[in-house]
Formats: structure tokens, sequence, C-alpha cells
């Protein structure tokens, strides 16, 4: 363990030697210079032999000449100032890479480190001791710091420079969540929690609570838009980010375990969290459940938890099974909550760990010590210390005398294992040899030639130094390892002949997310069925292919040689008992473990697990479902720089170090579950016991026996595989072709019965919609029908209404005229007086003037006074004419309406007897009723014909009286005619005489009062107006007065014709009526 004290440095170097032989992905890193030294096979003595007692690495010993330790690098800071102290760190935070971290003392001081890059750089001095920290921003190069004044700032580490500063909080901030995306971010405090826009650096919400409940921890779920929000009280709630909706509450923890939580740490996939407090119970949630589905007990030294995280992997899709448990006593126990084993643990009682940080890739622990000092632990290297092998056995390689060596006398056997150095003493010089292959003699057989210069006995050696190959050149290494021809023509004409048949459905019984993966599996699988028939039925084919494809995926070639290649060395003998598994290889396996394990093979004999359990389902999945990435490649490392029967020997080996959960197992679903899943194994244990099997197995049960060697491919065109019982595939090939050929016939069948049922169905749903449809028309017609009755209903009432409303105004129309006409006669008639009055008025003041004048004046007025009394009375006239029209138009329209009105009547009276008609013949209890209704219509009708008879004989009566009526009228208008013309005789007998007495006004006077006299006595009837002719002017107006007393009477007249014709057209409504009723 190195240990680093940063002092009054502001950068430098983490480290001067390296720790571990870890870097990046905790794998050597001298690639570069296992290349170089792989590839130049004829000056490898040089290369090689160089520095034998200096160089820090040798190919035939031990890796490195430094101890691997599980800490890295252990970091104080010690200020050199006159008074020296230690700053103790407070806090630490990775990246989001995991290969940095910054962490923070008590003074302020932030330091960013790099492992990756060796180096650490003092970022920022806050003069406060900072209480929280986070460093997995979207901007990778800030970071936030939460300081003891309750504020937090923003820091970008590259320019060193204060990017935002955020207050609110009112007590010390413990805590900082950063969302998945960067974006937002929670400080949490004991009373309230906040939620940050990072962009903005704004707040956004603030939780608040009541004083009596507190708070122990928000933060969000890993990869989701979750916070959960954890109080003092035991209630836990989980709010979506977006809309801060409570989505859910977890319940109360049981009564007999119940503990106050302190402390939480949740899966990278969010689906379970772990609860801790002051108590060595570990309660595990669901939160897809939302329930307490195990209780872990911790050991009785564990009192109190402080801390928990989860220790992420790679390859477990983030269901992570490794919890670190942080207790009181400063240990930090790493265990599977799966089994419930403890793994390892970190820290002791006399260095304690204060707390601890995770990187996100989990290959580093950064650990604040109780001391103050912070450990960066290898994760690697931890759990490589889980099952250490016995200590090594180290054989002695004697050089044999220089006259006798030969290929055949150098013998060397390397086991697995570190090599124990003894102690330097000052004496005694203990120094390594380094063997010198001599490349110019012949003991090294042409066998282990590769192509591209590498030589397989070296890639041994260096493989079982190291463990495995160079990650950067593994494909390299294995593709010539295996030989690989690349035939591009061959391999092309296979992919040519398209999807095979047994593959087009592989989707639905492998529903692999990635369509790019899934299509190239498609293919090889086809490849591979198309070389040969066998593949085409074997079932565990995608099992064995699908590691390779996921590796070697954009290389479609190379995986699909990989695989035949495989399937030729490593697979010898699997398909000699087709379809059934291969009952050989197995046996090879079980006579192996009867003889290195005799009592794990008892325990499965016991419980009736056969090796088609224990065996069958590693090898037809070739470990991908027991083992991770790395581990499988590591493996698969071994496998192929061996002989085939190494993986049949790691099968058996796998069992052995699983010996211990297997005893426990005694449930045939317990193994089932084991052999299909991840178990806490290290590979590098299984590799060397395989190593340890194929040396101490017996030559007589060996698989190395039975097996041949490794053959490679041919180039050009792939070798024919035939290695399977062809009749029973052929068979197989028969009947499933057949099978199909009567699935194929099947099917079009059941089209065709399928075709000819939906065009039944078509043709009865057809039916069914046109009998309803005519159903719905046929409601529809009634409805239009009932519609059309209430509209011709509606149309009558409102014709009736419309009737009734021109009836009234025809009769506000004659009052209005007739108002009219009386007014225009009144006016007519005051202005005729007022200037009969004016012209009295005239007359009389001029009558004193002059008399002829006077005389003149007098008759020029009567003069045009009678001009517009005659043409008064051409106006009334005119007008009593035209009344007349119009009296008679109405009267007949009035006439026609009536008739309508009574047709309708007798219509709807019609319409009524029908139905009353069709109520007698449906009830024929009434009858009674209907007779007594008859009489009283009879009665009715005898009455109502009484009533004609009466209105008949006053219609005489009344006609009678009009003509006597019509008489007088004739009279009286022969009598105004007579007075007309006596008018007309007696102006224009005035206007002679007027002449006359203007001519000669003093003679003849007496003759024309004699011929007036006369004439007096011609017209009888007029001889009142011939006397007014001779009157005073006085008398005169009163003529006028008569005029208008006649012209009174006249309207009089016309008003009772009037009332004549309304009381005719009434008799003769009735008259038209009375037949419909005689004939009900």
């Amino acid at each position: 363990m190195q240990s680093t004290d940063l002092g009054n440095k502001e950068s430098g170097k983490i480290w001067h030697r390296k720790p571990s032989p870890a870097t990046r992905d905790g794998r050597t890193s001298i690639h570069q210079l296992f290349v170089e030294r792989l590839l130049c096979a004829k000056d490898a003595s040089k290369c090689w032999g160089r520095r034998r007692n200096k160089t820090h690495f040798r190919f035939s010993g031990v890796l490195w000449s430094l101890h691997i330790g599980v800490i890295i690098v252990n970091i104080i800071h010690n200020t050199s100032d006159y008074h020296p102290k230690v700053l103790r760190f407070l806090n630490v935070a990775f990246d989001g890479t995991g290969d940095c971290l910054i962490a923070g003392d008590h003074q302020g001081n932030i330091y960013v480190f790099d492992l990756y890059g060796n180096r650490f750089n003092l970022v920022q001095r806050t003069a406060q001791a900072c209480t929280a920290l986070a460093f997995n921003l979207r901007r990778k190069s800030e970071f936030l710091v939460a300081l003891a004044d309750y504020s937090i700032k923003c820091f970008d580490t590259v320019t060193k420079e204060l990017v935002s500063w955020m207050r609110g909080h009112e007590s010390s901030v413990f805590s900082i969540s950063v969302h998945a995306s960067g974006k937002y971010a929670i400080t949490t405090s004991s009373d309230t929690a906040q939620l940050w826009d990072l962009d903005t650096f704004q707040r956004k919400r603030k939780l608040n609570i009541r004083q009596s409940v507190g708070i122990q921890k928000v933060f969000f779920l890993p990869l989701s838009n979750t916070i959960l929000s954890c109080f003092k009280d035991n209630s836990i709630f989980a709010w979506e980010c977006d809309t801060l909706f409570c989505k859910y509450q977890l319940p109360a923890p049981p009564e007999s375990s119940s503990i106050l939580y302190k402390v939480f740490a949740v899966t990278r996939d969010g689906r379970i969290l772990a609860a801790g407090g002051k108590s060595n119970h570990l309660h595990l949630w669901c939160l897809e459940a939302r329930q307490l589905f195990r209780i872990i007990q911790m050991s009785t030294k564990v009192r109190a938890i402080r801390h928990l995280e989860f220790l992420p992997d790679s390859f477990d899709a983030g269901s992570n099974q490794v919890l670190g448990v942080l207790s009181q006593d400063g240990i930090m126990r790493f265990i599977n909550i799966q089994t419930c084993k403890l793994l390892f643990e970190i820290g002791s009682l006399d260095e304690g760990i204060s707390s601890s940080v995770i990187s996100p890739h989990g290959r580093y622990i950064a650990s604040i010590m109780e001391n103050g000092s912070l450990n960066i632990y290898s994760v690697q290297a931890l759990t490589q210390e889980i099952n250490k092998p016995p200590l090594p056995l180290v054989k002695v390689i004697e050089d044999l005398p220089k006259n006798k060596l030969s290929s055949s006398d150098l013998k060397m056997k390397v086991t697995s294992g570190r090599v124990q150095q003894p102690a330097k003493s000052r004496g005694n010089k203990i120094q390594t040899r380094i063997l010198k292959q001599d490349l110019t003699g012949d003991f090294e057989s042409k066998k282990n030639e590769l192509p591209d210069g590498l030589n397989k006995k070296r890639l041994q050696i260096l493989l079982k130094g190291y463990g495995e190959y160079p990650t950067k050149y593994r494909m390299f290494i294995w593709r010539s390892l295996l030989q690989l021809p690349e035939n591009h023509t061959a391999f092309s004409s296979l992919i040519d002949k398209g999807t095979h048949v047994t593959f087009l459905n592989l989707q639905k019984k492998y529903p692999i997310k990635s369509r790019k993966l899934l299509r190239v599996l498609q293919r090889t699988l086809s490849a591979l069925a198309h070389w040969s028939v066998i593949f085409s039925d074997t079932p565990y084919l995608p099992l064995l292919a699908f590691p390779f494809v996921k590796l070697f995926q954009n290389n479609q070639l190379i995986c699909f040689e990989v695989i035949a290649t495989l399937i030729i060395n490593w697979c010898q003998h699997w398909f000699e008992y087709f379809p059934n598994p291969p009952i050989n290889i197995l046996s090879m396996i079980e006579n192996v473990l009867a003889f290195h394990d005799k009592e794990l093979l008892q325990h499965f004999i016991d419980h009736d697990i056969t090796s088609q359990l224990y065996a069958w389902p590693l090898l037809e999945t070739v470990f991908s479902e027991v083992l991770t990435r790395e581990e499988w490649l590591k493996l698969f490392d071994n496998i192929f720089s061996n002989h085939p029967s190494f993986l049949l020997m790691t099968v058996v080996a796998y069992n052995m170090c699983s010996r211990v959960p297997l005893l426990n197992c005694n449930l045939k679903d317990d193994f089932e579950f084991f052999f299909h899943h991840r178990n806490n194994l290290d590979i590098n244990v299984v590799i060397r016991q395989v190593y340890h099997l194929m040396e101490t197995t017996p030559t007589d049960i060996h698989p190395n026996s039975m097996l041949h060697v490794f053959v490679a491919l041919t180039k050009g065109q792939y070798p024919v595989f035939n290695q399977y019982p062809k009749f029973i595939v052929d068979y197989q090939t028969q009947e499933r072709e057949r099978i199909r050929n009567d699935e194929l016939d099947y099917l079009r069948e059941r089209q065709t019965v399928e075709d000819m049922q939906a065009e039944v169905d078509q043709q009865r749903v057809e039916d069914e919609a046109w009998y309803q449809k005519q159903e719905l028309l046929r409601k529809a017609e009634e409805t239009r029908r009932e519609m059309l009755l209430q509209e011709e209903e509606k149309i009558i009432q409102q014709r009736q209404r419309l009737a009734a409303v021109k009836r009234e105004l025809k009769v506000k129309e004659m009052h209005l005229q007739d108002a009219a006409r009386r007014r225009f006669l009144k006016l007519q008639q005051d202005q005729q007086e007022m200037e009969l009055r004016r012209l009295d008025d005239e007359i009389g003041r001029k009558n004193l003037t002059e008399n002829q004048a006077a005389v003149a004046k007098e008759m020029r007025a009567d003069a045009d006074a009678y001009r517009r009394k005659v043409d008064l009375e051409e106006h009334m006239f005119h007008k009593l004419i035209e009344a007349g029209e119009t009296q008679s138009q109405k009267t007949q329209k009035m006439i026609k309406e009536n008739l309508a009105k009574a047709e309708q009547a007798c219509l709807n009276t019609d319409w009524q007897i029908q139905s009353l008609h069709k109520q007698k013949c449906d009830d024929l209890q009434r009858n009674k009723c209907y007779q007594e209704v008859a009489k009283l219509l009879r009665e009715n009708r005898r009455k109502e014909i009484e009533i004609l008879n009466a209105m008949v004989e006053q219609e005489a009566k009344k006609w009678k009286e009009a003509e006597g009526k019509e008489f007088c009228l004739r009279s009286a208008k022969k009598a105004s005619a007579l007075s007309d013309a006596s008018r007309k005789w007696f102006l224009k007998q005035e206007i002679n005489a007027a002449v006359e007495h203007a001519e000669n006004p003093c003679h003849k006077e007496e003759p024309r009062f004699q011929n007036e006299q006369e004439d007096s006595s011609c017209l009888p009837r007029t001889s009142h107006l011939n006397d007014s002719s001779e009157m005073h002017p006085s008398t005169q107006i009163s003529l006028n007065r008569r005029a208008v007393e006649w012209d009174t009477t006249e309207q009089n007249l016309i008003q009772k014709v009037r009332n004549l014709r309304q009381r005719l057209t009434a008799q003769a409504r009735h008259r038209c009526q009375t037949p419909h009723l005689l004939a009900a």
C-alpha cells in the first residue's frame, strides 16, 4: 500500500509506482509491450533476454515484482506550517465515468483526483468546511458543494471559477442528489428539501414539513424520473419529478422488525430499496411491488448501520446483488442480498471507515477513514481475495547436461498460484533465472506456430501468467489460435441462401431488444443450418451461438467461423445421440467428477440429479448464463488456448468449486436455478482448478484420449459436417417436411373455411343490417307520418289564426278608413263653414260700400261655392261607387273564405263521423249510449230545421225589406237627379238674369218673376230651391246646410246597405251548412 501526502502542493502525482496491474478497466496496461514482444518471434531471445535481473516483467514467473494490494493508495493531507497538523477529509464523490473523484477537507480545500491519469489538483479553497459534494452534473467539469454557511456553490474544475451560488436552506445541507440527466438536483437538510434547476440555478420547488417530522433523505431514483422522500417517522413517499404528483407510499414495516430508518440505498435499476438504522436488521423493499420482501440480520458485531451502498456490476443490467454495509465499528461488509453471504469487508477496528463511496462502474471504493485520510480500494482485488487458493506448489526445473539436452527431454509444469518470495538477507542474494529459448534448436514442435508470427506455447505461458489476454488484442489472438480461414466466398454463398425456415420466427422464442443483434443471430444460425442440416434441428444452437454473436456482431464472417470451429473441435461427439443430449460426453464428465469429488457426485445421485442437469446446461450455453462478460472472456481465453477437453474439464471444475452451495441444495428446482443463473464464484479459481484437473486426471478417464486434437477450418470451402446420425436427422427432416406440408394444407383448408365463414358472417351481417335498415326506415316513416300530421295540424291552426288576424286587420282597416273619411269630411265641412263665414263677412262689409260690386262678388262667390259643391258631390259620388265595389269584393272574398271554412268544417265533421263509426264497431257496449246520443242529435236536427225555416222566413222578410229600401233608394236617386237638374237650370236662369240685368237693369223685372212662377209650377219638387235663389244670401247658407244633411242621410243609407249585405252573406253560409247537418 502506498501513501501519498498532499502537503501544500496544488497538483502532482497520486502515486509514483504503479500500485497494481489494473488501470482503466482493471486489466494489464502493457498491451503495446506485450504485442511488440509477441510479434517479434525472431528476436524474442534478444528482446526477452535483456535485463534479466532488472526487468519488472517476467513471463516465466511472477508478473509483477511488487505485491498487488487491496488498497490502491492512502491519501493524507498534512500541513507543513510551523505547527504541522492533519487536515481531515470530510466528503468525497465520483464523477460519471468513475475514474475521477473530488474530496473536500474541513478547511474547505477541494481536490480532484484523476485515477486514470495519476494526477491530483487543488481546484478550490472555500475557507469553510464542506458538508456535501456532487460531481455527476451534465457539464462534466462542474461540481456542487454544500458549505457550512448553509449555501450551495457550483464551481468549474477547469477554470476554477465560481459558476453559481444558491441560497435557501436554514440548516446544514447533508445530501445532494443529481438527476440522471444532470439537469436537476435535490439538496436536503434536516428541515427541508429543495429542487434546483441546474441550467438556470433557480429553485423550482421546496418541500416543507412539520417540525415534529424531520427529513432523513430525499433523492432521485437512478435512471428514473421519480423522487423518493424518507422521513424520520419511517414514512417513504415516491413523487413524480415533473408534476410532483405522489405516485405511491410504502407501507409501514412489520412491528416484529420495526427500526427507525437512517440510511438508504437503491439498486441501479431502481427496483430494490435497502434501508437500515440503529439495528443489525436490514430491510429490502421491492419498489415495483411496493412491499417488504426480505429482512437480513447482520452479525451480532453490528449494532447500528451508518451507511449503505450497492456495488455496481457491468453485466447485471442494474439489478445489483452486492450491498456494502458500513456499521458502527468502522468496518464495511459486502454481502450478497440473494444468498445472504458475506463476500468481503474493508476497514478494521484500528483503522475504521467514516464514510464510503463506490464508483459508478464498480471498480473503485473511496473511503474516508476515521483518522481523516482517504483510502482508495480496488474492487477487482477485493473480489479476488474472496476465494484464495492454497499455497502454491513450486516445482523446480533442473537443467540437464548439455550433451543430453533435447526437445523431448525439456519438460516444465507451471502451477497456478502466487510464488512466495523468501525474505531477502544481506549475505544471501536470491536470483530468479529466466529460461532462454533456443530458437536454433528443433525442440519446439511446428504445431505451436500460429499465423501472424504468434506461438501457441508462448501464448499459453503468457495466459497462465496474466490469467487472460489483453482486451485490445483478444480478438486478434483468438483468430490466430483458431486459425480462421476467412472464406468470404463460401460464407457469402451461405448467406445468399437467405433465412432458414427454422429461424423465421426466432424473435418469438428469443425476444431480443436489439434488432441488429437479432438480425445477426438469425443470419448466423441460418448460415449454420445451410452448412449442415443437423443445425436446423438443434434446439440449443441459439444459446450456444448467442454470446459469440454478441461479441462479433460487427463481423459476421468471423462470428460464423468461430462458432463452426467451436462445434468441430470443442463439440466433438455432441450429435452422436441426437436428438438426445450427448450421453458419451456427459459420461466423461461424470467419470472425471467421480474420480475427483465422489461426495459431490453421491450428493447428486442421492437427489436424482443427473449430468443432464449439472453439466449439460453449462455446455449448451457455453457458460454464458452463469458468468459475466469479463469472466466469460477470460474463460474462453483459456479454452481456445488448450485442448478441446478443456471445456469438459471446466464443467467439472465449476461443480467442484461450487460444491459448498451445491451440497446445501436439496431440491431439484434449486439445482436448476443454480446452473441457470450467475453465482458468487471466482473464475480465476475455476480456471486454476481446470488446469489442476487436466494434470491430475488419469489417462483412462481423461477426455484427451477420446477427443481429437484441434483441427482448423479448411481454406476455400468449409468442411462437410456429418458427425451425426444421418438416418435420424433425415427422418426428422422428412417428418418435419411432411408436417410442414400437412400444416400448409391445413392452413389452406382453414383459410378456405375461414373465408367461407367470413362470407357467411358477412352475408348474415348484411342481412341483419338490411333488416335493421328496413326496421329503421319503417320507424322513420311512422315518425315522419306523425310529424307530418302534427305539422298539418299546426298549419291548420296557423291558417285559422292567420284568417282571424286577417279579419281583425280588415275590420281595423275598415274602421280606420271610415274614421279617416269622417275626419276628412268634417275637415272639409269646417273649411267650408269657415269659408262661408269669411265670405259672409266680406259680403256684409262690402254691401255697405258698393251694391254692384257686392252683387258681383256675391255672384262670383256663389259660382265658386257652386263649383266646389259640384266637385264635392262628384267626389262623394265616385267614393260611393268605389266603396260599393270594394264592399262587393270584400263580401265575395268573405263569402269564399266562409265557404272554405264551411268545407273544412264539413271535412272535419266527416273525419269525426268516421272516427265515431269506428268507435261504434270497436266497442259494442256503448251502443246504448250512442242511441241516446243519436236521439239527441235528431232532436237537435229537428230544432235546427225549425231554426233554419225561421231564418228562411226571416230571410224572405229581409229580402222584401231590402227590395223596398232599394226602391226607396232608386226614388231618392231620381229625386237627387231631378234636384241636380233643377239646380243646373236655376243656375243657368240666374246667370242669364244676371247678364240681362247687367245689360238693362231697370227693365223687364216683372216678366222675369212671371217666368219664374211658371217655371216653379212646372217643377213643384224644386220650388224651394228656386225660391231660395231669389231670397237673401242668408237663405242660401241654409240651403247649403240642407245639402250637408242630405249627404249625412246618404251615408246612413250606405251603411244600412252594407249591413244588409252582411246579413245576406251570413244567411247564405247557414244555407250551405244545413245540408251536411241534415245528412248527419
